[in-house]
């Protein structure tokens, strides 16, 4: 099969590719907004593409005689809905059969409530406005395909994690300056994915043809905590989990510019906005492009022999989730079965810590 892969250069991207070439399973056409991406695939002779990922016929000659899409780009929140348009009437004026999408769990939230699955009615009230624009894009996706002839199938992985990935290298960098902390007693889940497991569901989501306009939470097999996920690290690195902070987690405010941006995007905004005049709509932008936000407190911060808790907005609400997101959709309908363990995962995590010049302890 013939795929074509926008975010090629990116985490997820180049273990596909490496998957594709050196298994021999697939023809990849990577393809990728700047000729700098390009390092990272440089060892392999691939019939790359580089183009404006929002110009849907700069995007449509890269996906000429593509049997399928994955579309696995990352961008900031607007450029996450364009992009998600921009691939579909790509691929639509390409006649590619499906698109397969890796959307995010975080369209649920990080820390979504019990009993949350795909059937679940998504919202635009996240605190983060990714995960909001990870909403809009999956909205504008099933708008697309309604009507179109291009099949979409949406992945909805959480934390995905593996050799490369920022979750295991600043997880290992907190642990080692004495940053890493913890919401409470690390005990809320981690519904972490390895990539190799994500490649898997990928893999089904480009073949099974009953997956064709469906969503699937995809995630690892096994039940991990966060402490699980820390102490794992922390023991490769010879590094007491007692110097791992539990503290109570702090609010974050967001920034005015957000919240005017979320408020503007609402459809019923949208209708009014025409009928504002534009010196009103020139002065409010004239505004915002001034405003500077006072300095937020940080409660956290420790005096200057120890370094404060590395802790953000995402990561908070991630280690405050309490259900453990099911792939009992993806089993039954993909035939997605996990087939890298947690264990095998870190250990193979922490293989790349150790090639990559992290003090990891000898075995």
């Amino acid at each position: 099969m013939k795929i074509a892969l926008t975010g090629a250069s990116g985490f997820v991207g180049t273990r596909l590719l490496e998957q594709w070439r050196l298994g021999g399973t697939h023809e990849a056409v990577p393809v990728v907004r700047s000729y700098g991406s390009l390092a990272v695939m440089a060892r392999f002779e691939l019939p790359w593409a580089v183009c404006d990922i929002l110009d849907p016929a700069a995007l449509a000659k890269a996906f000429q005689g593509c049997d399928a899409v994955v579309h696995a780009a990352i961008g900031d929140p607007a450029q996450i809905v364009g992009m998600a348009e921009s691939v579909y009437r790509a691929a639509e004026a390409a006649r590619v059969r499906r698109v397969v999408v890796l959307s995010s769990a975080s369209v649920h939230g990080q820390a979504p409530p019990e009993g949350t699955d795909e059937n679940t009615p998504l919202h635009e009230r996240h605190a983060m406005v990714y995960n909001t624009a990870k909403v809009r894009a999956e909205a504008a996706l099933r708008r697309l395909s309604a009507t179109g002839s291009v099949e979409v199938v949406l992945l909805r992985p959480s934390v995905v994690y593996g050799p490369r990935s920022r979750w295991i290298a600043d997880a290992a960098r907190q642990l080692l300056d004495g940053s890493a902390c913890l919401i409470g007693d690390g005990g809320a889940i981690c519904n972490g994915i390895y990539v190799d497991n994500l490649v898997h569901a990928i893999e089904r989501a480009l073949t099974v043809p009953q997956a064709s306009g469906e969503a699937f939470l995809v995630g690892d097999a096994e039940h991990v905590t966060w402490h699980d996920f820390y102490r794992t690290l922390a023991d490769a690195l010879g590094v007491s989990m007692e110097t791992v902070r539990s503290i109570e987690p702090p609010v974050f405010r967001r920034p005015l510019k957000e919240r005017v941006g979320d408020w503007t995007a609402l459809p019923a905004t949208q209708k009014l906005l025409p009928f504002v005049p534009g010196k009103w709509k020139r002065l409010t932008k004239l505004l915002l492009a001034n405003w500077q936000e006072p300095p937020a407190e940080n409660a956290w911060t420790l005096p200057a022999e120890r370094p404060s808790c590395a802790v953000t907005e995402e990561m908070t609400l991630l280690q405050q989730c309490r259900w453990r997101l099911p792939i009992r959709k993806a089993r039954a309908l993909l035939g997605y079965a996990p087939p890298v363990s947690f264990a095998e995962g870190m250990r193979r995590s922490i293989g790349w810590l150790a090639f990559a010049g992290y003090p990891v302890i000898p075995r």
